[in-house]
């Protein structure tokens, strides 16, 4: 039976902030597979995040067959920006980033590097739109280039500094959404663009750092949870039970299925996959139309 040995590894997981995203999920996955994690943690969010663990707040979902999954080390991240140099005075004088320092991508590749010399893969759960309940129309400039920014850039610009402090053979893995192939109503702000131009880049960074750094790019296509940061997008509830309801798998999606996933892509297993990606989601994204729409009648749709 193949297993996911990833003893001796490290992690570096961009966005993680709870236990409720992929991105922890993605954590215990590879933890439990023998990984040691490190992650970067938004600054606004970092101390709330650490107060949680050290409580003991997320202690049920850090289990994992391993035993307790252990966060080696947090760094502060906001990946808005690449050096300390792009940091506007706002930011430096904002009370939630006080205190703080060294939280650039440069910054951060710097930090690892020094702590940990190399390490094997990286992984970017972020997303990020400040006006992501407005519809494209309503959506401003700013606005839309904030969440490309946030959202898609970010990964190029970690692959960037990340790239050479990879040993070859590594992986990066990004997380995607069906917005970026099909309308879906409602996911705005430009984030739909955002995730499309997401998917083009990783096609692209699998060609680029597979030449100049020996590693892998990927993207998972995952379906709706119900995470805090989809929770900001408001209609999260009805996506979840619109996907449950007309998928050819109809059950709940969880996390940790997208882990399982990540997991299986980050490791040797998935040593010739690049530039892939795979949608984690029940199937829903090969459905053209919605088999429990009051004009479609179940026994319409049976197979021939």
């Amino acid at each position: 039976m193949l297993q996911i040995d990833l003893k001796g590894k490290v992690v570096f997981i961009a966005g993680v902030a709870d236990d409720k995203g992929y991105g922890w999920a993605i954590a215990r996955a590879l933890y439990a597979a023998g990984a040691t994690v490190i992650v970067g943690t938004w600054p606004p969010v970092l101390s709330i995040f650490k107060k949680g663990l050290e409580m003991g707040k997320f202690k049920e979902s850090q289990q994992t067959s391993r035993g307790e999954m252990e966060i080696e080390k947090i760094y502060p991240l906001d990946a808005a920006f690449d050096s300390p140099e792009e940091v506007p005075v706002e930011i430096l004088e904002n009370k939630r980033y006080k205190g703080l320092s060294g939280y650039t991508i440069q910054e951060v590749a710097e930090q690892v590097r020094q702590d940990y010399g190399t390490i094997d893969m990286v992984v970017h759960s972020l997303a990020n739109a400040p006006e992501a309940s407005k519809p494209l129309l309503e959506t401003s400039r700013g606005g839309y280039l904030s969440a490309v920014s946030a959202s898609t850039y970010s990964f190029v610009s970690l692959v960037r500094h990340f790239g050479p402090l990879m040993k070859r053979g590594g992986s990066m893995l990004t997380l995607s959404y069906f917005a970026a192939e099909k309308v879906i109503p409602g996911y705005g702000g430009g984030l739909a663009g955002a995730k499309a131009a997401l998917e083009g880049d990783t096609r692209n960074l699998a060609w680029e750092a597979g030449r100049e750094y020996g590693i892998r790019i990927n993207a998972i296509s995952a379906g709706a949870l119900g995470s805090r940061a989809a929770k900001a997008i408001g209609f999260i509830d009805k996506m979840i039970s619109y996907s449950e309801s007309n998928s050819p798998l109809q059950k709940e999606l969880t996390a940790d299925e997208v882990g399982a996933s990540a997991a299986f892509l980050l490791s040797p297993l998935a040593s010739a996959i690049t530039g892939e990606v795979l949608h984690v989601d029940n199937g829903i994204n090969a459905m053209g139309v919605a088999p429990s729409h009051p004009e479609l009648q179940e026994s319409e749709l049976q197979p021939i």
